[in-house]
């Protein structure tokens, strides 16, 4: 049995490259896999879900496989840095924190739609507030928490692939017309893996959070109603440990989905984005102490 320290180093080194420099600025390679995907969708799609399932699975798989090219500190670190999210996430929403201080709602709003794929058309500084906050929250698990976990357990193949099943939720796994048998694979390929890395983002704010004791209350009293498994933990224990209230009523094309209310606390505002860019920094730094043991340990031969 070998120990592993190489792969905790490069994942530490992602991480610190992600704070640091944000997404690659040309080639990054998510945008490259997002190509590639769409052009296989025009050979694979068809309105059935076993199709979904093959999409799903070719892509998911290579990913896997092209990181197994590539398994030293090294790799890993580079793996780490072009798969995290977090300083862009972070940036997106200052961008649309600092339009909100300056009153100006129409560019919050269009702002906003880099964060979110609700209608934003007539939000105000609440509803725009509470959209960045819940992105804020459930991309905090997606984008850091979540590949990090992946990362500890699997390596760059758990990263890759990770990452590859993200971002075909993102692109597919939509309740429309085109989506609804086609997407399924990897909306619950998708659901399925950000069970560990949700439930890590939502103890984590309990932890780091202004107020545990609603945290926790708020997570196991309202995170049932949401109807995403892994965003209503989440988002409810960001509500909690912020004293806001998140959830409610969405708009996504003209469909209208009820998203339940989360907590009991006043309805945010442009303050509050701060309060929520600076637990998810808590989380993301207590997420990378809590994965250190798992990327440690050792590894039999």
């Amino acid at each position: 049995m070998t120990p592993l320290p190489g792969r905790l180093v490069g994942l530490a080194a992602g991480f610190a490259a992600d704070r640091l420099l944000g997404d690659p600025a040309r080639w990054h390679p998510v945008a490259g896999f997002g190509r590639a995907a769409a052009a296989l969708e025009r050979v694979t799609y068809a309105d059935r879900r076993l199709n979904g399932v093959v999409h799903v699975s070719i892509l998911v798989g290579v990913a896997a496989v092209a990181g197994r090219r590539g398994t030293g500190p090294l790799a890993t670190g580079v793996a780490t840095w072009a798969v995290l999210g977090g300083r862009s996430l972070d940036r997106e929403a200052a961008a649309v924190q600092l339009l909100l201080a300056a009153g100006d709602l129409p560019a919050a709003r269009q702002r906003l739609t880099h964060l979110v794929g609700r209608d934003t058309t007539t939000l105000g500084e609440a509803g725009i507030s509470r959209a960045v906050i819940e992105s804020v929250a459930e991309n905090t698990s997606d984008a850091v928490v979540a590949p990090l976990v992946w990362g500890a357990l699997l390596g760059t193949p758990g990263l890759l692939a990770y990452r590859a099943a993200n971002t075909l939720d993102a692109m597919v796994g939509h309740r429309n017309a085109r989506y609804e048998r086609f997407g399924w694979a990897a909306a619950r390929l998708d659901d399925v893996l950000n069970l560990p890395g949700s439930r890590l983002t939502a103890a984590l704010a309990v932890l780091l959070g202004d107020d545990r004791r609603a945290a926790r209350a708020t997570w196991r009293r309202d995170a049932p109603a949401h109807p995403s498994p892994n965003a209503g933990p989440v988002e409810a224990a960001f509500a909690g440990a912020l004293g806001v209230r998140l959830g409610g009523v969405n708009v996504y094309a003209g469909r209208v989905e009820d998203r339940a209310v989360l907590g009991d606390g006043r309805a945010p505002d442009s303050h509050d984005i701060t309060r929520a860019r600076r637990l998810a920094g808590r989380v993301g730094l207590g997420a990378l102490a809590a994965i250190a043991p798992i990327a440690l340990r050792p590894r039999r031969r």
